[in-house]
């Protein structure tokens, strides 16, 4: 209830329009329709599965002011901004909008109003952070997350790489770092290539006495 839904799509049965937002007025999960608040004030109800390309965020309230380090939070194509874009805002105009001098070089001007996804840019993700340099990075990592997933060789390799000088990490189990950021989450292809070599007869057969003899039930 109450959160925000973007519409990367149009749908010609809901009637909601490519780019267009709306808040989530009520769930009905027995019958399987969501009914939600358009800009215009009106309410539509549909099925979730007729309606694609939808993202869905919370709104929460951020104080800004200049100087301070943002990022953005998802990509519009007209103000030519990527996700987790960082930058930071050099003034404010009379509307509230914000100007920023993004870290690429370029200026670019938000309506909050209009493009919301706007959150503080002191602290990102491991995931967020690739392709990103900073003279230095300070690291938390939370071992409790190990269960999730989140924890890995990988993700350690990103965030300690992105400083060119100086990495730092932060961790509530300095015992359980190792083994929580050593595990390897890499995957193998479904076929693996194989170079089969013949071997000689009397090799085969001494294999496959040893294979009978031990039973393990791999004959050729």
């Amino acid at each position: 209830m109450n959160d925000i839904l973007h519409y990367s799509r149009s749908s010609r049965e809901t009637g909601i329009k490519k780019g267009e937002y709306t808040r989530v007025l009520e769930v009905d999960a027995q019958k399987n329709f969501l009914t939600v608040a358009r800009h215009d004030g009106s309410e539509q109800t549909y099925d979730p599965r007729r309606q694609m390309g939808v993202t869905v965020y919370r709104e929460q309230e951020k104080s800004f002011a200049v100087g301070d380090r943002v990022q953005l939070t998802a990509p519009n194509n007209d103000l030519e901004v990527a996700n987790r874009e960082i930058g930071t805002i050099q003034n404010f105009d009379a509307n509230g909008g914000l100007r920023l001098k993004l870290e690429s070089g370029r200026e670019a001007v938000i309506d909050p109003q209009k493009f919301p996804h706007l959150d503080h840019g002191y602290a990102v993700t491991s995931y967020s952070g690739q392709g990103q340099t900073a003279d230095r990075v300070l690291v938390h990592v939370d071992t409790e997350l190990a269960r999730t997933g989140l924890l890995n060789s990988r993700m350690a390799y990103v965030a300690i790489s992105r400083g060119q000088w100086d990495a730092q990490i932060f961790t509530n189990d300095r015992l359980a770092l190792a083994n929580v950021l050593a595990r390897d989450v890499s995957h193998q292809s479904a076929i693996q290539p194989q170079i089969n070599v013949a071997a000689p007869a009397q090799e085969i057969a001494h294999i496959v006495r040893a294979d009978v003899s031990q039973g393990l039930g791999l004959g050729l």
